[in-house]
């Protein structure tokens, strides 16, 4: 059985002190249900913040990018092992904005894997496809594009370190949200090609989730579909109220 995962991604906003708020909030909230998986990704400023006042809590911390080498010259980057050392255990990779803001492509994402993975940081892989693109009837070719090109290489072992994120870059930040049906659909092409690329129990196993413009009263409908097992979420997430909701709306 899997089990729901939720993730919150701040992108670039929350300051330091807006960050130890939220959690405070969300903290001082009643349970979340046991069967939900609760992740947050701040910003990397907030990271050590947000560790420290989630730390013994049901919370894990994400980061939201990596470089793509290990250690070296890199300036401005940030390594793998420093965001395991900051209490990381999983890292966002492949994010629309990545790739259409800072030009990410499917081969220097790959590259981010392989590093995020040798570190033993779990991955959040993201997928999707334009606007144009699905009006053009090629989400198929385009998502089987970006797992293939994303993952290429990778062994079963290395797969299961990951959690693949379905984000249609048409409804990100737009406040269109895919219908369950049409969510649940592009859900079920990624896990066939898990299934054709890793074998039945890989398949069967990896986590997918929903992300974009997910809010509480759509959260519900999206996570009883049979392939969706959580959700990436964004703007909603900057709210701690709105997050408890939707964590508290999978059932």
């Amino acid at each position: 059985m899997r089990r729901s995962l939720v993730v919150g991604n701040w992108k670039m906003n929350m300051l330091i002190s807006d960050a130890t708020d939220w959690v405070g909030s969300l903290l001082g909230k009643p349970p979340f249900p046991e069967t939900v998986e609760v992740v947050v990704a701040p910003p990397f400023t907030a990271l050590a913040a947000v560790e420290e006042r989630i730390r013994r809590s049901c919370i894990s911390l994400a980061g939201q990018n990596i470089g793509p080498e290990p250690e070296g010259a890199r300036t401005g980057e940030i390594s793998a092992a420093m965001l395991k050392d900051a209490g990381c255990r999983f890292v966002i990779l492949g994010h629309s904005e990545r790739r259409q803001h800072f030009f990410e492509t499917d081969a220097f994402i790959s590259r981010k894997i392989g590093v995020a993975l040798a570190s033993g940081l779990g991955v959040i892989f993201c997928v999707g496809e334009s606007l144009e693109e699905r009006e053009s009837e090629h989400t198929r070719q385009v998502i089987e594009h970006q797992l293939s090109e994303g993952l290429n290489g990778l062994d079963v072992r290395q797969f299961e370190g990951l959690v693949i994120a379905y984000e249609p870059v048409w409804a990100i930040g737009t406040g269109r949200t895919a219908t369950p049906e049409q969510a649940q659909h592009v859900h079920r092409i990624i896990r066939d090609w898990a299934r054709q690329a890793f074998g039945e129990n890989s398949a069967e196993n990896v986590r997918i989730l929903y992300g974009g413009s997910v809010t509480p009263e759509t959260s519900g409908p999206l996570t009883v579909q049979p392939d969706i097992d959580g959700l990436l979420v964004g703007g909603a997430s900057l709210k701690s109220d709105s997050f408890y909701d939707i964590i508290c709306s999978i059932k």
